[in-house]
């Protein structure tokens, strides 16, 4: 696949499911089957103007879009650069979740699923999940790994309220990896009447093309908001990266502009050490998991190598392949974050301008500061994935402050 067709960057895979030469279908033929189904489907919703029509309204009166775009002055008086907040936090259900899980719950329908079945990190997927799975009248089973149901315990009694299954998942390190498999080996057997709603831009194609589409509308309105308030383009956008779904939604829009700085911050966690973070287009190889290929966190024997972040959401050995292509053309640049940093701007973000955001979404934050510091005349744009209400009790607990 061309990197370049009229200068401009291809948004879309080639017909095998390929961003150069990451993604694709790693799947036994039964399941290429059914995928295959998915794929069709979506490519004639996607552009049907009854289901477009139910999906905006539900966008718009339901989960609350337009998000704002917010220009936090005092934030930006303290570190020089102009820094704009994209509110995905004040979206129904607290994150940038609902914006795909309302169309994978909605393209389910259509094809006459009776089953959402996903995996969940933070909790956030999955109460978004079980939120759409609710509103369209689906059964719901939440695969969810049992550490991060001890640290996401609000999440999770969000997820049962809404009538979801919240299955706990006990083997390996029993974190975002482990609930992906076994969400996995739950859908095998039930094909004919559940869609796998994956969680964010990864997994086999065309999951990483339909999780784009639904969520590139955080870019799209980012940049007319940006620039109705500015009449100019950001100089820089910044979005945290686990799998890649709400940083490839605010990258979407802004790839064919050439003077917007792009950069995906990855958890570093508590080192540069093999086990010790999640920053797999730091520190990854190609590989293949999960049914497509990445760069991926792997050992000296190409096992697949345990990932760590402090945010849930984001311990994932692997990350999206537009992401692992984008690095590869130098459209866009991965940075790091550590776990203090997140943690030292999740209570900056709350103490300057009153907003407590997601663990992931403070790293973000953090690197957003400390490229201020050392551009104080551009004009940045964050997404702040998610709110911090889920984080709360963990965050007290991790740093004992107000004891």
């Amino acid at each position: 696949m061309e990197t370049m067709v009229n200068n401009k960057i291809n948004i879309t895979p080639d017909p095998n499911g390929f961003f150069g030469e990451y993604g694709g279908q790693f799947l036994d033929e039964n399941l290429k089957n059914e995928f295959k189904k998915i794929t069709d489907a979506f490519l004639v919703l996607k552009d049907d103007k009854n289901f477009n029509d139910e999906l905006n309204d539900l966008l718009k009166n339901y989960a609350g879009r337009p998000s704002s775009l917010y220009y936090a002055k005092n934030l930006s008086k303290k570190y020089g650069a102009k820094i704009y907040l994209k509110r995905e936090d004040l979206n129904h259900t607290g994150a940038h979740k609902i914006n795909h899980c309302l169309g994978e719950a909605l393209l389910a329908k259509k094809m006459g699923k009776k089953k959402i079945i996903a995996e969940t990190g933070a909790g956030q997927h999955g109460v978004a999940t079980a939120t759409a799975a609710a509103l369209m009248g689906l059964e719901c089973d939440i695969y969810m790994g049992e550490i991060d149901i001890q640290k996401e315990r609000p999440n999770v009694d969000k997820m049962r309220i809404l009538g979801a299954n919240v299955i706990s998942v006990t083997d390996g390190k029993k974190t975002l990896k482990e609930a992906v498999d076994s969400a996995f080996r739950a859908y095998l057997n039930e094909l004919d009447d559940a869609i796998y709603a994956i969680g964010s831009a990864v997994g086999p194609h065309p999951f990483p093309m339909i999780v784009e589409h639904f969520q590139s509308i955080i870019g799209r309105e980012a940049k007319k908001q940006f620039f109705e308030m500015e009449n100019s383009l950001p100089d820089s956008v910044i979005a945290c990266i686990g799998g890649g779904s709400n940083s490839i939604g605010l990258f979407s829009a802004f790839l064919d502009d050439e003077s917007v700085k792009i950069f995906g911050v990855e958890p570093l966690g508590k080192s540069s050490t093999l086990g010790e973070n999640a920053a797999s287009l730091t520190y990854g190889t190609n590989g293949i998991i999960h049914g497509f290929k990445c760069k991926l966190l792997q050992d000296k024997n190409g096992n697949t190598a345990d990932a760590y972040s402090i945010a849930s959401g984001l311990d994932y050995p692997g990350v999206g392949p537009k992401h692992c292509y984008l690095q590869s053309i130098g459209r866009a640049s991965y940075v790091t974050i550590s776990d203090n940093e997140a943690i030292d701007a999740f209570f900056e973000l709350s103490k300057t301008e009153g907003i407590i955001p997601a663990l992931e979404s403070s790293h973000a934050i953090a690197y957003a500061i400390k490229y201020a510091k050392q551009n104080p005349n551009e004009k940045i744009i964050v997404n702040v994935s998610g709110r911090g209400d889920k984080d709360i009790d963990f965050i007290m607990q991790y740093t004992k402050k107000f004891n």
